[in-house]
């Protein structure tokens, strides 16, 4: 297996460059064959590398930036006034065919400016598209975009969705026809809107996808769709939607067994039992959000990541690369607007 050559932004994120060395640190320790460019600055950067001892790996090289994206940066701001962010840079790289991806816990509306401009959108594709990876009951996992890249669609964009979706999940999943959903407020032909409605014909009439109808919210998690597509509008507030409910759940779960002996002595003999399944269900193995549809591989990690959770997103940008993701996905559009023709 070739080696994946990665950049990394190391000064994105809400912990900086700290947690994004960690990870590579625990990364390179269980033996991944891969490199990293680690971009950044050098008086913040260079110290951590050296306290992990990878300051001279041959699996680690450092690249200097001169500066940083904030997290609450305007992404106009940021595209016109830091040509030389660390954000930038890993992003050059990747254009420049030196590093087979990028992973970044930084300014989502930046990274995702950044990346349209400098990699630009694959041929024939209109938009790219935010893609998360979702646990479903089934055992296996549900891709749902987008997830903010566009807060509005019309219906070839959400077609075109459907067509990256398709092929994200056929490679990542191994799925040979993946069953594609649009999200919306019921599962009847007659309801949603026109935009949604017009791109239930399109993915229907398409002989490239698997398009199986629509679902509602509620099967997000079902395992009823491989691929559920959305406006970012709705698919952002979705996905946070549930990333607040999940974290009630796990706040009144914990108060209620900490509050006795016997709570507590329970929960201990439970998850013992229980283990792999709540591994299974740990936000740190779903982080990593794909920004398909570009030039290239291009990963969003969470700004509140941990260590483990960005070397996810890491592992997401191996497996892309890998698997050639871009390539596969502006072959599919090829075909697609032959069909059109």
């Amino acid at each position: 297996m070739p080696e994946i050559k990665l950049a990394i932004d190391a000064m994105g994120g809400d912990n900086g460059p700290s947690i994004v060395i960690d990870a590579l640190c625990q990364l390179i320790n269980e033996g991944t064959p891969h490199h990293f460019l680690v971009v950044g600055q050098h008086d913040s950067v260079t110290p951590l590398l050296s306290q992990y001892n990878l300051d001279e790996h041959p699996q680690v090289t450092f690249v200097h930036a001169e500066q940083v994206v904030e997290m609450d940066e305007k992404p106009g701001q940021a595209l016109r006034a830091k040509p030389h962010s660390s954000m930038s840079i890993a992003l050059e790289l990747l254009a420049k065919g030196e590093a087979d991806g990028v992973v970044s816990g930084g300014n989502t509306g930046a990274l995702m400016a950044k990346a349209y401009f400098q990699l630009k959108t694959l041929p024939g594709v209109l938009r790219p598209a935010l893609m998360a990876a979702l646990p479903n009951q089934l055992g296996g996992r549900s891709y749902l975009l987008d997830l903010g890249a566009n807060a509005s669609c019309d219906s070839e964009t959400l077609f075109q969705f459907g067509v990256m979706g398709s092929v994200a999940a056929q490679i990542l999943e191994d799925i040979s026809s993946p069953n594609v959903s649009l999200l919306n407020m019921g599962e009847e032909e007659i309801k949603g809107n026109d935009v949604v409605k017009n791109a239930a014909l399109r993915l229907a009439s398409s002989e490239h996808v698997n398009y199986t109808g629509f679902v509602e919210g509620n099967h997000l998690f079902s395992g009823k769709a491989d691929v559920i597509v959305c406006d970012g509008f709705v698919g952002n507030i979705a996905l946070k939607s549930c990333e607040g409910l999940a974290t009630l759940i796990v706040d009144q779960l914990k108060s209620a067994l900490m509050s006795h002996w016997m709570y507590r002595l329970f929960f201990r003999f439970l998850q013992k039992r229980t283990q792999k399944s709540w591994d299974r269900l740990k936000p740190d193995h779903y982080n990593g959000a794909s920004l398909i549809g570009l030039r290239g591989v291009v990963i969003k990690s969470h700004g509140s990541a941990n260590a483990k959770a960005f070397g996810s997103a890491i592992r997401q940008a191996i497996t892309e690369a890998q698997a050639q993701l871009p390539e596969r996905i502006k072959d599919r559009v090829e075909s697609v607007l032959l069909e059109q023709h």
